[in-house]
Formats: C-alpha cells, structure tokens, sequence
C-alpha cells in the first residue's frame, strides 16, 4: 500500500509543465539599448536573472518578446552584448517550438542549472510597438485596428489636420462607416484621443441630418448603396470616455440579418475634435488680445518624435522626472492630453526615452483618465522610496496626421534617412518642388526636417551636398535664410528670407540632413560644480601653457612673464550623457590637434565655454575648455567604461557615463584677475558651437549666481537652464548679444 502511495505522488510530482508553470515576469536591460532590444532578464521565485546563450534561437526570442507585449523578434545577441547582468543565470539551453505563450512554458535544464556566466547572457531585438502594461492592460478589440474622420463639408477637407467628419474604423483590412445608434460623446472622446486630439468638439447633428436626408433622395448618392449592401459597421458601443483606444470600450458586433437595414432610421456616427495649440493653424492676433503664457507643468525631454519623451513635472519651480513603478496608459493618457495631444499609444518604463538628471519628483501615479492634469491623480513623493532615474517613466502620444510630412522629402541619400532636404512651397499659384539654400543652415534646421520627416534627430547638417544628386524637379532654391528655434514642426514655420537670396546657389549649395534615431544628450552636474568652486592666485611661471592656449584674459599678455600671478575662479565639472547614444567628437583622430606644451590631442577645439557674467548679461570674464581627454572617467554599476585617452585612445562619452574635469587641470577655470568686486552670474556652455548633434540642447547652459568682495567668492544657485520654470528661461540670441559686449 506504502509503494502504491509513493508511485502516485512521484507521478503526480511528475505531471505535465503546464500544470506547474511558475509565474514568471521578463524586462530588457542595457543603458546602450534601444527600445525593444537589451539584456533579457527573468523574475522567478522573487529575484531578477539572466538567461545564458547556449542553445538559444530566433524561436526562443520571439516567445520572450510577445511575452513582454511586443509582435516578435528580429534578432537575438550573444555574448553579453548588452553587458553582463548579476544575480542567477536562471533558464540555459532553451528549446522553445516558438508557439508558447511563456519562456516558462518552453523547455530548459531547469531553474537555475546552468553551466554558463555572466559573459554568455542573451540579449533580444524585439519589432512592432509595445503594449504597456501587457500583463495588466485590458485587451484591446483585435477587430479594431485604426480609425479615422471622413470629412463631409468643403472647409472640414482643406483643414490639416482633419478633425471634423463621419468617423470610419478599419476592421479586418477594410475600413467601414459606423452607425450613429446609440453614439455619444464619451465616444467622440475616446476617438479624437486616438486620432491625436486632447478634447472633443460638439457636432451640428441638425444639419448633417439635413444634408443625410438631401443625398438619400439623390439617386446618385453613395449612401444608397451603403445602407442597402450593409456596408456600415453594426454595433453597440459604449465608452467611459477615459479608454486610451476604442477598442478598450464595451464593443458588440452582430453578424449582420438578411433584408434588414444595418443603421435603421440612423446615418454614420460624426465627430467633431478640437486640436492641441501647436496643430490649430495661425491666425494674426489684434494688439491687446494676446493671453499672457500659462506656464507649463508638465514636459517631454529626449523624444525622437514629436509627442514622445521622458516625463518631467515641474514641482517647487523645480524640474524632476516621474518614477515607472505603476506607470500605465492611463496616467500616461493624462499627461498627453494635458501636452495637447491625444491619448497615450505607450506608458514606457526604465527610462527607455533616456535617464534625467536631478530630483525625481512622483511615484506611483494613479490616473483614472478623466483628470484635466498629472497633478489632479493620486501619487506619492519619490525622495523616500528609493527609486532611480533609472526607472524614468516615458510617453509616446497619439498626435494629429497633418501635410507637414507630405511637404518636404530627401533625394540623394544612401538611405532614407539621409540627402539633399527638397521642400514643396507655393510658387505663383502652383505647388512645386525645391531646395533650400545651404548658406547659414544647421543643426537646429536639420533637427526640424529629421522630425517633421518621422525619422528622428538629426546627426549632421550640411552646407555643401556635392555627393548626393537631388531630383531634376526641385534644383532651383526655393528657400534660403532659414533660422529655426528646433522645436517647429514644419521647416516652413520657421524664420526665413522673403524674397529668396541665395549668392552660391543651389546645386552643390544646397541643404541635406542626416536622420537618426537616437542621440546623445550631455548634462552638466550642477552640484559638483556649486560644491568644488574657489579662488586661487596662481603664479605665472605655472600658466605657460595654458596662456599657450589661449586660457587666460587679454591682460596677461602684458605682463612681465614669468613673474606675477593670475586670479582664478576654480571647479570641477561632471558632464554626463543621459542620451541614448554615445557622444562621439566631429572629427575623426585623423584630424585632432596635437598641442606640444600640453601634449595631449584636441578632439574638439571648444568642448566647453566659461563666462562671468553682470546680471544684465554682459561679459566681464570668460574661459573655455579643449575636450582635450574626452573619456569615460566614471560609469554607473554594470557599465564598463569604454572611452579612455591614455596612449591615444578613443574619445567619447557612453551612454549612462560621465566625463570629469577636475579642478585642478589646466583651463578649467575663469580668470578673474581683473574682475571687480560685485554680483555675477557664473555660466558654463557644453558644446557651445553644437558642432556635435544631441537630442535636446536647452540644457546645454548652466549658470549660478557669484558674490565676489575682491578677496573670497560666493557660488550659489546653480542649475541647468531647463531646470527651472518658464520664469528664468532665457532667449539664446538675446544673450549672445549681450555677451557679446565684453565689459
């Protein structure tokens, strides 16, 4: 009897891996990684692992990714691409038949048994767009793809962006109308969210029924046929109006009845949406009736597109991220709505839009949907909780379709995101295609075509295009003293000149782009740079070299050399990358410049630029400093460091890394020797020229306010120039000007 027991309990323990199927969660890591590729990693039994190399394939990677709410994988690496991981190498030589639901349900040599290290972790390359959420998020009605307004009226077809007509939802391939039975304006909300729009209109349904009425009497009228062939999408729908998609709603979709009409004593469902300030189109404002600018509580930083982006909140006049941890389409809904776009197509987590730097101001942000802003859901402060920038919450909303991107393309290139930019203006009534005049332009230009193409950030902007041929219908230049701010989402709302001036022509002189879809973003460390500031009266027989290289003010030259001595104003600084590529320098190591007194290498000849300012802006003092050891000198943990100068190595900042300069290296400081007692204001500009491309250059400037009493110097206040409100947000040009003025 004992044997029979134990036979049945080894049998039962025995049983099929389904019925034992741990619960498991899956991420990807790596700080070089883009969104949907990285480290795969594995939570079982309450801690995080990896998965080791061995036996791995392209079936066993595409399990993983659907299982985080992607449609598959592309590719799979090996060899801790994405950096070696910690902790165990929970699952090795998978074999998955490609059809599971779960890594779990896939076969291995169990949990935990592993021959493998921490050098054989897998990595995967996920495709599609990410679900947020997928192990909570409600299911979305996989008959509901896209939907879209027709317009019906004459001034509802020449508006961009479309926002008012007969709204038309594509199912299984095919769009159809739907029928306004039971419609409402919850409804209208959900649809204007998807289609890029924060509000919903009203509609004049009196009228469009009146018109309905007029074309079912006209034999010629395609609705005739719609309502016979029950072409219209038969339906109950009912929304909340807090759904981020339509297919979140309560849907009903009956087959449809033989010899019976599929909207009776009905017509097409009509919305009406009211578009963001940034799609509603111009108009000339009479002296007076301009609003005062409500200041901004919420942002995007680091997106490729327009509408995506790292959320920052702005909190005591301070900026500061949002935590990921229940970070879900909800919330992110609100804080697009509250930007003027939709709903929120992905609530991203792990700061897959890139890291901030700074405080991180919420966590656990709970939003039912409806709230007019972040600050009206439920969250708790994040100073206690431990989180990091790491889990920096991300969006990306649904915003309007609109013609910018139908008027402007590249020819040329050797791919699609590079080549000569060709724009399509109006020229004496007629559209026709052009180029743009190559004199002046830039990367701020180059970032608003890039966008306003899809394809992301611009790398480079080019003057001369002398390698890529552009079509034969757009030679002449139609566009020339273009000047752009950055964030225009078309090039043609940008400053340009009204009559075209444009001495070298086009041709060769004419303006191309190079897209991409990640770039670097460097950020000064504002408190090490408050924290290590001071006066030292160093003696001119230890300056040689740095007067050599142009580190000191105009009045050293007129002294007795080597006696004497200069007064400097001192500190280190800690510039990190928190983009999501690495910071390389322009030029290649073919052309850095080797200076002898130092003797180091130039990778860039002004990496960074110091000034003392008055508080009107004027100069009194200014330093600049050579990217003369650009490295990794620190790294967060499980980084390597990858850039390093010694024996001429290659210089660049990794993504996650930062660069330090010491205080007490050579030109790292502002000579004041001739400076008056007084207040200042301490400035210092990363990559000054932008001759380098970054996701976001409006925190570039860091600036603090100065005490200086001729003997001892008061550092204070210092911050980022995006760091605070609207309030101290300062006009570039404007202080150029100033700056310009040297005191």
């Amino acid at each position: 009897m004992l044997s029979h027991l134990t036979f049945l309990l080894l049998a039962c323990l025995a049983g099929p891996s389904w019925a034992q199927r741990p619960q498991i969660q899956l991420r990807l890591v790596g700080p070089r990684s883009q969104v949907g590729e990285g480290r795969l990693e594995v939570l079982y039994n309450g801690q995080w692992g990896t998965v080791c190399d061995d036996d791995f394939n392209i079936h066993v990677a595409g399990v993983a990714c659907r299982e985080l709410g992607y449609e598959g994988a592309v590719n799979w690496a090996h060899s801790a691409k994405y950096g070696p991981g910690d902790g165990p190498i929970w699952l090795d030589n998978m074999r998955c038949s490609g059809t599971e639901s779960s890594l779990a349900e896939c076969e291995s040599n169990g949990w935990g048994v592993t021959d493998c290290n921490h050098n054989e972790d897998t990595g995967v390359i996920c495709t599609g767009l990410r679900r947020s959420n997928p192990a909570t998020a409600r299911i979305q009605d996989s008959r509901v793809a896209e939907v879209r307004i027709k317009p019906i009226l004459a001034r509802a077809k020449l508006a961009s962006p479309i926002t008012e007509g007969a709204l038309e939802v594509k199912i299984h391939g095919r769009w159809r109308q739907v029928c306004d039975a039971g419609w409402t304006r919850n409804n209208t909300r959900v649809v204007c969210g998807m289609l890029g729009f924060p509000k919903e209109g009203r509609v004049a349904t009196g009228f469009y029924r009146k018109l309905w009425n007029q074309k079912l009497k006209d034999p010629r009228s395609s609705l005739k046929s719609l309502t016979a062939n029950n072409t219209f999408w038969i339906h109950r729908i009912k929304c909340l109006g807090t759904e981020a998609h339509l297919g979140e709603c309560k849907l009903h979709v009956p087959p449809p009845a033989r010899n019976q009409s599929s909207c009776p004593r009905g017509m097409h469902a009509l919305v009406s949406c009211i578009a963001g300030p940034q799609f509603q189109p111009s108009r000339a404002k009479l002296p007076g009736q301009t609003k005062p600018k409500e200041e901004q509580q919420v942002r995007l930083r680091a997106g490729a597109q327009v509408g995506e982006g790292r959320v920052e909140v702005l909190v005591g006049g301070q900026w500061g991220t949002v935590c990921d941890e229940d970070w879900d389409l909800p919330a992110a809904s609100v804080v697009c709505r509250q930007l003027g776009y939709g709903t929120a197509r992905e609530a991203l987590s792990r700061a897959q839009l890139g890291q901030g730097l700074g405080p991180i101001h919420l966590t656990r942000v709970r939003c039912r949907g409806y709230e007019r802003s972040l600050a009206e859901c439920r969250s708790q402060g994040a100073m206690q909780t431990g989180c990091r920038h790491e889990a920096d919450a991300a969006v990306r909303c649904n915003v309007p379709r609109t013609e910018a991107r139908s008027q402007v393309r590249l020819a040329g290139g050797r791919t699609p995101e590079e080549g000569v930019v060709e724009i399509l203006v109006s020229k004496g009534g007629a559209l026709r295609w052009g180029a743009i005049c190559g004199e002046h332009w830039g990367l701020q230009e180059a970032m608003v075509v890039c966008r306003q193409l899809g394809l992301g950030f611009a790398s480079h902007a080019l003057q001369e295009t002398w390698y890529w041929q552009g079509n034969s219908d757009a030679a002449k230049v139609v566009l020339s003293g273009v000047r752009c701010k950055g964030t225009e989402l078309s090039i043609l709302e940008c400053q340009h000149h009204g009559p075209v001036h444009c001495p070298s022509g086009g041709g060769r002189f004419s303006a191309g782009v190079t897209c991409t879809s990640t770039a670097p973003d460097l950020v000064m460390n504002a408190q090490i740079v408050q924290e290590t500031a001071y006066l030292e009266d160093r003696p001119l027989s230890m300056l040689s070299c740095a007067h050599e290289e142009g580190c000191l003010s105009a009045s050293a030259d007129r002294m007795e050399w080597p006696y004497g001595h200069r007064r400097l104003l001192r500190f280190s600084s800690q510039i990190h990358n928190l983009g999501r590529a690495d910071f390389l320098p322009k030029t290649g190591r073919h052309a850095w410049i080797w200076h002898q007194c130092h003797r180091h290498y130039h990778s860039i000849e002004v990496f960074t630029h110091y000034d003392l300012l008055t508080l009107n802006g004027s100069r009194v003092a200014q330093g600049h400093k050579a990217s003369f050891c650009l490295e990794d000198t620190n790294c967060p943990d499980g980084l390597q460091r990858r850039f390093a100068c010694a024996n001429f190595g290659e210089q660049g900042v990794s993504v996650g890394c930062w660069d330090t300069y010491r205080h007490d290296i050579d030109c790292q400081w502002v000579d004041i020797t001739d400076v008056p007692s007084g207040s200042y204001i301490f400035q210092v500009v990363v990559n000054p020229k932008h001759e380098v491309a970054e996701s976001d250059f409006s925190n570039n400037v860091l600036r603090c306010q100065c005490q200086y009493d001729g003997h001892r110097i008061w550092v204070h206040g210092c911050h980022t120039g995006d760091e605070y409100g609207a309030n101290i947000e300062w006009d570039e040009e404007a202080q150029q000007r100033l700056a310009s003025n040297l005191v």
